[in-house]
Parts: C-alpha cells; structure tokens; sequence
C-alpha cells in the first residue's frame, strides 16, 4: 500500500474513533504542515503511521485541553511533536499567546513527553535534515523496544524478511515454499504471522480481492531485528 492509501486509512481510522471537538480539531488541524511531516518525514523513516496519533488531545497545566500536533507512542516512551512555522511562533504579537505555548511545551515535559520541535521551512526545503535528526533522536528509544521484543520473531521468520528485504519488499507464499523447501500452508501460516506482528501488508487481487502476495513494511531498524 503506498502513502497516499496508508495516509487515508490512517484519518479514517482515528476520526471514526473521534466525536464532536475532538474530530472537528483533527479535520481543521491537519493540514498541509502535518501532511507534508507525514510524507516527507515520517513515511520515509517507518514506511507506516503505526502509533503516530494526529491532534492528540492533552490537559494542560490548567487542566484545559490542547492538541498537540502529532504525539507518538510506540511503548514505555511518548514524544510530542509540533509543526512550527515561523509567523505564527516567532513573530506572535500576542505575547500571553506565546508564553502559554511556552509553557505548554515545559508541562509537556513534566507530564513525560519528549517534546520535537520541527520548522515548517525544513519540510519544503530541506526534509531530509529532519529525516536525520529525527533518527538520530529516535532510534535509541526504538532499539530498546526492539532488543525487548526481538525474541518475537523465529529462525524461519527472520529468514523470510531477509527473503523479502532481496525482493524489492514483495514476496509470495510460492517464494517462500521454492527458497525454504516448506509447504504452502506453513509458508502462509508464517505469513500470515508476520502480518499480524506488522512486518506484512497482504496485497489482494482486483479480481478475486483473495491475497496475491505480500508487502514487507519497512523499517529503520530492520537490521537490528533481523
């Protein structure tokens, strides 16, 4: 599934679970900054939206709500990130408006999110300066959550996303039985399994809509888990 798809599903998904405020705040917040994050920046790092939460509503520290740009958690840890261009951050001439989002950011941290500041600029000009930091920034928190749930994956499996990481990212279950001497059914037992841990999105057939082949999601830290 490419990004535009993947992007789409992902709205969908979170504005179903989202009424009044709430979702009117997620379909008037994100816009073309967030969007072009999630293209440029964060599609290129993970190759999915998996645990990124848009507009995700916070309590300040007067106990009133306020939507962060994007807050992600993919475990024990939880990062807050802002899109920041430069009218509305550096030249606010509301001063009480600025000192709030000031302190917003420090209670933010108190309340145990790291928070990312990323300059609207960087995303039309120079994305992959943020694609760097961001990995610089991120992948320590990713490989503790990896070397915690690297025993997830077996032996055959770990083979099979070698298999597919030398295949351009698509594999088929007859790929699997030819390479690893197997059966069909415990090709797509192992498949299957692999679909379910997000490592493969199952690719349908127009015709049929009966799964063709596989998809292998990618990720920055492939190399450490497999």
């Amino acid at each position: 599934m490419g990004f535009a798809e993947e992007h789409q599903r992902w709205l969908e998904y979170h504005k179903k679970r989202r009424t009044g405020e709430r979702l009117d705040r997620l379909d008037r917040g994100h816009r073309h900054g967030e969007q072009m994050f999630v293209e440029r920046v964060w599609w290129p790092i993970f190759g999915k939206l998996d645990d990124l939460h848009p507009e995700y509503e916070v309590a300040d520290w007067r106990g009133r709500p306020y939507f962060v740009d994007f807050v992600w958690k993919p475990g024990q840890v939880k990062f807050a990130i802002e899109i920041k261009g430069y009218g509305p951050h550096v030249q606010n001439t509301d001063r009480t408006r600025y000192r709030q989002e000031l302190n917003r950011e420090t209670y933010l941290q108190i309340a145990g999110y790291r928070v990312i500041a990323v300059p609207y600029d960087d995303l039309e000009s120079a994305p992959e300066q943020t694609i760097s930091l961001l990995k610089a920034l991120l992948t320590p928190c990713l490989l503790k959550t990896s070397s915690e749930g690297s025993g997830q994956f077996s032996r055959i499996e770990r083979d099979i996303l070698q298999m597919a990481s030398r295949m351009n990212g698509m594999i088929r279950p007859v790929d699997v039985v030819k390479q690893m001497g197997i059966n069909r059914r415990t090709a797509i037992k192992h498949l299957t399994t692999l679909g379910d841990k997000g490592k493969f999105k199952p690719v349908l057939t127009p015709e049929s809509n009966r799964i063709c082949r596989y998809e292998l999601v990618q990720s920055m830290i492939d190399s450490e888990i497999w």
